[in-house]
This record gives C-alpha cells, sequence and structure tokens, in this order.
C-alpha cells in the first residue's frame, strides 16, 4: 500500500483532482489531503471523493508571536503557508509515513519540500501526474531520491516572483537553508529551464538561484544552474554573458570550469555574429571574454596543472573556427623588410619593456658602454599614455577586426613612431601587451625582436601578436618553443618569424663563495612565491630524507605565495602552511624570506632544488648550481616526457621522477664530504661555463651585431 499525501495552498480543481483520485486507487494508493484553504467551504466534495483522509491546516499566524507574524509579512507565500502548517502534529505525523509528497499548487512547494526533509525516503513533486509516476514506480520496487520536477505553474510562479517581488524576497526563496537541500536545489536548478520563459526573467532567476547555491557552498550547482539557463535563451549576447557568469562562479572559487569549451564557444559566437554584422566594437568584446576566460591564471598559472600540458593545440582548435578570431588573428606582415645594420655608425638599439626589467640589467650594461651601440631604454609603463595603449587588450581586438585605421592605431602610430624612427632595432622584453600594441602599426624599416619567457604561453597575448611584423622571436627554452609554436598557428605558417634559443642574462660567478660547515645537510628552494613552484614537493623531499637522517633542514629563500592572487592560490597557500607548520617549530624547515643578495643566502645551502611543475629555465636553480650547491631538479610535469623538458635543458644526472628518487640522489651525493663537495665541483663548473653572461653574452651581440 503506497500513501501519497497531498498539500494545498488554495482550493484545488476539485473536478480535475476528484477524477484523479480513481487512478490512485487503482494502483491501491491511499490518498490524504491537507490544505491552508478553507475547507469547510468544499467539505461535501471532499466527503464524496472518500479520501482517506481530510485535515484542516491553519489559516493564519493569530495565535503565534508577534515577531512570526512580522516575518510572515515579509516573506513570499510559500514561506507563509509553511510558518501556519509547521507546528501542526496531524501533518508532521502524516508526512513522516508518507511514500509521495504532493504539492498541488505553487504556494505548498516550499512545505513540501520542508516535509521531504523529515522524510528523506519519501518522493516530492509537484501536480498530480508526476505524483502517479512516482506511485508506479513505487509499486514496480522503484525508488529514486526526493525531487520537485517544476512544471508550467511553477514557470509562472518564478516569473511572477522575479518580476514583481522585491530582490530581498527572491533571495529568501532561494536562501542558504532552501539551497542546502538536494530538493531545494533541484527545484530551483531545474525552475530555471522550463519553457514558455522569457529570456530575460530566466536570466534574472537563475542569478538569484546561483546566488543562493554559492552561499550555501553549492558552487559546482550555481554554475550549472547559469549554464542550463543559457542553454534556454535564444539571444547570443545574453547567452554569452550568463554563461560567463557560470564559468566565473568556479572560477572565483579556484575551480577549473567544468563547461569551459561551451562558454567560449558562446562568446565565439557572439562574437561571430557581432562581426559578421560589422559591430566591431561588440564583436571584440566577446572575443575579448572568449580570450581571457580561455586563458584565465586560475586555468593555467594557479594550479599544478593546466590543459595546455595535455594537448595545447587541441586545446586552442576551438579558436580556429571563429571567423572573428580568424579575422583578428590574420596575419598583415610588414611593408618593407628591416634595413641591414650600419656600417658607418653604432647600431641604435631601443630595448623596452613595461614595467619589468628584472632579466635587462645585464644586457643593458653592458650595450651602454659598447663601441658599436647607442643605446636607448623605454620603460612603456612609466608613461601614462604609453600604459594606456599598451594594455588596451578589446581595443587592440577592435583595430585587428575593423582592419582600418582606427583611432587606437593612431594613438600607436603617433606615440611609437618617433621611437621607431630612432632605433635601428627594437629589442622588447616580454611577449605581452606591448608586443600585440607595436604590431598594430608597420615598423617601417626597423627591426623588431621580441623576447617570450615562459608565463606569456599561458595568456592571451601571443594569440593577439602579429607575429608576421616581428622578425625575430627569442624564446629563454627550447621547451617553452615548442610549446608556444604548438598554440599559435601563426608561428608555423612562412610569415613566422626567425626564432632563437637564448640563456638569460646571469653574472653568475658572484655566486661561487665559500660553503658554511652546515650547507652540505641543507637543502634550498629559491623562489617559493607561485603555485608552479610547488614547494610541498619539497617538503616531501626533505621528510624523506630526514628519515635517514634529521640533520637535514629545508631553506625557504623568498616572498611567500599572495593569498589574493586567487582563491586557486589561497588553497594551496592554506594546505603548505599546514604542513609547514610543525617542520618550522621543529626547526627541520627554515624561512628566510625575501633578500637581495642571494649569494649570501646560498652560502648555507648545499643542495638546490627545483620543485616546480613547469619552469622556463629556473633562474634561481641556475645560480644555486653556480654557487657550488648540488642540483636535484623535479622532471617538471608539465614538460616531462616530451622532446624538450628539464632532462634536455640540464645535465641527466640532475633530474629525477619522484620524491623518493630526489631523496635517493641527496642521501647518495651528501653520504660523505668528498663525495658532495666533487659534486658540488661539478655542478658549479658546468653552470658557469654554460650560463653565465659571459658566455651567453656572445649569442645576445650575434642577435643584434652579427
Amino acid at each position: 500500500m503506497t500513501d501519497v499525501l497531498f498539500i494545498a495552498s488554495k482550493r484545488p480543481q476539485l473536478g480535475v483532482f476528484t477524477d484523479s483520485l480513481v487512478k490512485f486507487r487503482d494502483r491501491g494508493a491511499k490518498v490524504y489531503l491537507a490544505g491552508t484553504f478553507r475547507m469547510a467551504s468544499v467539505a461535501e466534495e471532499l466527503t464524496r471523493a472518500e479520501l482517506d483522509g481530510v485535515h484542516q491546516l491553519p489559516r493564519n499566524l493569530n495565535k503565534r508571536s508577534s515577531a512570526m507574524r512580522r516575518k510572515a509579512k515579509k516573506s513570499p507565500a510559500g514561506m507563509r503557508v509553511w510558518m501556519q502548517a509547521q507546528r501542526d502534529r496531524w501533518l508532521r505525523r502524516q508526512a513522516r509515513t508518507a511514500h509521495v509528497i504532493v504539492a498541488l499548487d505553487p504556494g505548498a512547494v516550499y512545505t513540501v519540500w520542508r516535509l521531504a526533509q523529515y522524510n528523506t525516503a519519501a518522493e516530492a513533486h509537484f501536480g498530480i501526474a508526476p505524483a502517479l509516476r512516482a506511485v508506479d514506480r513505487i509499486s514496480g520496487g522503484t525508488l529514486r531520491p526526493a525531487t520537485l520536477p517544476p512544471v508550467g505553474a511553477v514557470a509562472r510562479d518564478v516569473g511572477r516572483s522575479i518580476s514583481g517581488l522585491p530582490a530581498a524576497v527572491m533571495r529568501t526563496a532561494t536562501s542558504r537553508p532552501v539551497m542546502r537541500s538536494t530538493v531545494g536545489a533541484r527545484l530551483w536548478r531545474s525552475a530555471v529551464t522550463v519553457p514558455g520563459m522569457p529570456g530575460t526573467v530566466r536570466a534574472t532567476a537563475s542569478r538569484y538561484v546561483a546566488e543562493g547555491m554559492e552561499e550555501a557552498g553549492r558552487i559546482s550547482g550555481a554554475a550549472i544552474a547559469l549554464s542550463a539557463a543559457a542553454a534556454k535563451i535564444p539571444d547570443p549576447a545574453l547567452k554569452a554573458q550568463l554563461l560567463h557568469e557560470s564559468a566565473m562562479t568556479e572560477v572565483s572559487k579556484g575551480i577549473s570550469p567544468r563547461d569551459l569549451g561551451n562558454v567560449v564557444d558562446g562568446h565565439l559566437a557572439n562574437a561571430d555574429a557581432e562581426y559578421a554584422k560589422g559591430s566591431y566594437e561588440s564583436a571584440a568584446a566577446s572575443l575579448y571574454r572568449a580570450l581571457t576566460l580561455n586563458f584565465h591564471r586560475v586555468l593555467h598559472i594557479d594550479q599544478l596543472s593546466s590543459p595546455l600540458a595535455k594537448d595545447a593545440e587541441g586545446f586552442v582548435a576551438p579558436l580556429q573556427k571563429s571567423p572573428a578570431y580568424r579575422a583578428a588573428a590574420r596575419p598583415r606582415g610588414r611593408k618593407t623588410p628591416p634595413k641591414s645594420p650600419p656600417t658607418d655608425r653604432p647600431l641604435r638599439l631601443l630595448v623596452t619593456t613595461s614595467s619589468n626589467a628584472n632579466f635587462l640589467q645585464h644586457i643593458l650594461t653592458r650595450y651602454e658602454d659598447h663601441p658599436g651601440v647607442e643605446l636607448r631604454f623605454l620603460d612603456l609603463g612609466a608613461q601614462k599614455q604609453l600604459k594606456r595603449i599598451a594594455w588596451s587588450a578589446p581595443q587592440m581586438l577592435e583595430d585587428r577586426l575593423s582592419d582600418g585605421t582606427s583611432e587606437y592605431q593612431r594613438d600607436v602610430e603617433r606615440l611609437m613612431r618617433p621611437h621607431l624612427d630612432w632605433a635601428d632595432t627594437v629589442f622588447l622584453d616580454w611577449s605581452v601587451g606591448p608586443a600585440a600594441m607595436l604590431t598594430t602599426i608597420d615598423p617601417g624599416d626597423t627591426r623588431i625582436v621580441v623576447r617570450l619567457h615562459s608565463y606569456e604561453a599561458f595568456t592571451l597575448w601571443p594569440h593577439m601578436t602579429d607575429f608576421s611584423k616581428v622578425d625575430d622571436l627569442v624564446f629563454v627554452a627550447a621547451h617553452v618553443e615548442d610549446l608556444v609554436t604548438s598554440l599559435v598557428p601563426q608561428l608555423r605558417e612562412a610569415s613566422a618569424p626567425r626564432t632563437h634559443v637564448l640563456d638569460n642574462a646571469m653574472e653568475l660567478t658572484g655566486f661561487l663563495r665559500p660553503k658554511s660547515a652546515d650547507a652540505r645537510f641543507n637543502l634550498g628552494l629559491i623562489g617559493i612565491g607561485q603555485v608552479a613552484k610547488d614547494p610541498q614537493w619539497a617538503v616531501d623531499v626533505l621528510k624523506r630524507v630526514r628519515e635517514h637522517d634529521e640533520r637535514y633542514r629545508l631553506l625557504l629563500v623568498g616572498g611567500d605565495m599572495n593569498p589574493k592572487t586567487s582563491k586557486a592560490t589561497a588553497d594551496y597557500l592554506t594546505l603548505l602552511e599546514r604542513k609547514l607548520k610543525p617542520l618550522v617549530k621543529s626547526g627541520a624547515v627554515v624561512r628566510l624570506g625575501p633578500t637581495d643578495d642571494v649569494p649570501a643566502a646560498l652560502t648555507d645551502i648545499g643542495v638546490i632544488l627545483s620543485s616546480s611543475v613547469r619552469e622556463g629555465c629556473h633562474v634561481g636553480l641556475m645560480e644555486g648550481a653556480a654557487s657550488a650547491a648540488v642540483p636535484v631538479v623535479r622532471d617538471w610535469p608539465f614538460y616531462a616526457g616530451k622532446p624538450h623538458s628539464a632532462r634536455t635543458l640540464y645535465p641527466e644526472g640532475w633530474v629525477v621522477d619522484s620524491p623518493e628518487e630526489a631523496a635517493k640522489r641527496i642521501l647518495e651525493v651528501t653520504a660523505t664530504e668528498e663525495t658532495w663537495r666533487d659534486a658540488c665541483k661539478q655542478a658549479s663548473e658546468h653552470a658557469i661555463g654554460t650560463w653565465d653572461w659571459s658566455v651567453v653574452q656572445k649569442h645576445f651581440d650575434e642577435l643584434f651585431l652579427g
């Protein structure tokens, strides 16, 4: 026997209701009805219906406290029904034993949901037809979790609520307690996808639902509600906006969006539609959103992995299907080839960057005093107008789409032409905004050289740069060149620039200083300010070597991660701090913090670690090796097993596959003073002989002057 409990907040259509009772009885069900409407007015009809139980629920809150009555006045109708009914003993007793609990009208939905919390084995539904199907399933021995699948009435009720109720009231209906429940979350998530709801109402409803789910900790549920509503909206602009909000709901919590592909496709579809109409500003805005989301730092930088590690070319393939993207990325080429270096005067070399000259010190010093070079340095970030045009991505994209002479292009021409006219060669460090900016105009006969480190590969900027106007592209490592070439189709075309792999300019001889007596047992990690450095791996290595000898310590050099960078960074930092706390307390880990004298810090370090998941060349590791610390390099997981990786950048003996192998190498090379000193000497000789500026500067001379 199946017990079915109906709840009604207003008089039901008795003809329809009583006719349906025959179907329930035919299925062997017992049917009960409880209502907050005036049941005495239909007592005769209910008697003829021969229900198994009829109960009048309280019709008002007159006997309740004044505070409760005030609260009821501010609450939606459905919540007021629950306030009236929640203390009714008959209702609670019947609800605990019912197999199916059914709302006959929208006002009863909230009460049914609350009753389902006390009887989690019952199925909860809205409407007669779903209730009949539930009885059929139960009769057949098939049960499912309680749900309240919405029908047209729910859609109409939601629509009226959104249109007519204040935002505060709507938020109450989608509040945290409701969304914490699987029943409530499913109800509202389904309610925003029912047919017949206007797009703007659907979007507003889904935003309220997402807000409530976020407050209830259902982050993925919030994202699903927004994307599900977006799927029912025909307007491409509104659809793209809602999809973007869906993705950013997860991104803001440090989660890679599960629906990333659809979100990016939504932006691209809107960009294509606007581009086809000649609405270049709107198309550029949508294209910019697609690129910023596709290359958001939470996906690629603030995680221990990235979609690019698995299939870089496949990850960017959807971009190539977009006419708007192809138009923006199309190579324009330069009008004239660069002139040859002058023979009757020094080469005019313009070195430029935007607020990041970290890797330019030795280059600037060398060519300031070079007899064959006249040097100028331009920091685009130091001048307001130049900084503005260097990072105006939407304007760059609009310029590319319009394929004409835009106001932005005229600004770039006005501000950069004097520098281009003076220079024979421009060396632009970092392939980010300034590179994209500079390639919006023709360089004339000035040679353009751009250096790309590693960070840029995980950003949108290489996809916005017209490399057909770049003559030479410099990479800091071969594995970075492989990655970027796979990401940017333009670099595989005939218009691509010449490419070079040049090591960073580092003065390494000054790092070779006498080690302290304890250095042999001190592991060092330089730079812990990014998730990609993965210092937890180094902590794992430390624990393994200390199982053999507690003299081993880990010295951390550099500033900590900034938890404000992203939620993903904050989450990683929380786990790291949890692991470090007891080790710092015991003295096994020493946090040295940031320092301006890295060579001095390295005198106490006898083993230098690279625990990163990815690197360009890892300057800190190279400096440590030059100081005569034994290098132990994790086979960076992002590049491991590829044609170029840590194993092709460093000597084979330096690279390990796991913390176990790292610990084994450390224990072997530090087993005796003699073995450690010998390994230190070999490492220092290799580092200084390969990467010191005295060696590398010859390659830069050849690049600029050869």
